[in-house]
């Protein structure tokens, strides 16, 4: 009788474990920019990114609403098979990263702590600005994450309605915007900081123009570079990371009209959006009716 020698389960999970794609979603596009950082900082790694920009802006949504959104998104991504999830959009981080992390056993990354982290670092004063969306500032998530790394900082939080619908819109030259840039930019002026957060994904687009009106003795931290270093050490912790040597690949999923997003989207990602599927939000909401459960032993 041949006998064969036991297998090793363990190592044939985390190799199938390690060929899953990274999943990561935003309201929109502005998640793009963090995407654009994980490409550069992981290129051996698949990427899933799903952009709902039918329901976009998230800014003015309610938490309730976030937390829902946030959840359905989840559930579609780690159904589809994903080895970690990055919330890369600050209203749906600050609305619903706890109960996610929570919920399903695949390791989530918000996209909060990393640029509070670097804010943190980089403050010579210890006096931080934060420009983001009504949700976010609304949450409180950047004063207590800021305040948890450093408790004798000063957080000076700027709401920016409608500002990153500007740029969704592909509008980054306008004098609306301009003029939009200035009104949210003088509040913060007043107070001198000398870092401020750009805590939304879409920010960076219009970063010039923020540096403009902010002046060159502020420095503008950008989360995306950050959260790519976090989602690079959790892999590499896990030891889920790909072989080097490997071309990863990326594809789209998006809510709203796959043509706008793609063109839109290439303008962020500054690469072609080429495999971009639209997803029904009757499907999301029928992904966390009833008894469905997502969360798995991985």
């Amino acid at each position: 009788m041949v006998t064969h020698p036991p297998t090793d389960n363990a190592a044939a999970d985390r190799a199938a474990l390690r060929a899953r794609p990274i999943g990561m979603f935003d309201s929109g596009i502005g998640g793009l920019t963090v995407l654009h950082e994980c490409l550069v900082t992981m290129p051996a790694e698949d990427f899933v990114y799903f952009g709902d920009t039918a329901r976009f802006p998230y800014g003015p949504r309610t938490q309730d609403e976030l937390r829902l959104f946030a959840r359905q998104i989840a559930t579609f991504l780690d159904d589809s098979g994903v080895k970690l999830l990055v919330v890369a959009c600050f209203s749906a981080t600050a609305a619903a990263l706890p109960a996610l992390q929570e919920q399903f056993s695949t390791p989530i990354v918000g996209v909060v702590m990393p640029g509070a982290r670097a804010a943190v670092q980089t403050s010579r004063y210890g006096r931080i600005g934060v420009l983001a969306t009504e949700a976010t500032v609304a949450s409180g998530s950047y004063v207590r994450a800021i305040a948890a790394l450093d408790g004798g900082a000063e957080v000076i939080q700027q709401a920016c309605p409608g500002l990153a619908a500007f740029i969704q819109d592909g509008d980054v030259t306008s004098h609306e915007i301009v003029d939009a840039v200035r009104r949210f930019t003088a509040p913060l002026k007043e107070r001198r900081p000398d870092v401020v957060i750009m805590g939304c994904t879409h920010y960076p687009l219009i970063a010039p123009m923020l540096q403009r009106h902010l002046g060159r003795d502020v420095t503008l931290v950008n989360p995306a570079a950050e959260i790519a270093r976090e989602v690079a050490e959790v892999l590499a912790r896990q030891a889920i990371d790909n072989d080097a040597e490997r071309e990863g690949s990326y594809r789209f999923f998006c809510t709203g009209e796959v043509d706008a997003f793609r063109s839109v989207g290439a303008r962020f990602l500054q690469m072609p959006l080429d495999d971009v599927e639209q997803v029904a939000l009757e499907s999301l909401a029928a992904l966390v009716d009833g008894d469905h459960t997502p969360a798995r032993p991985r």
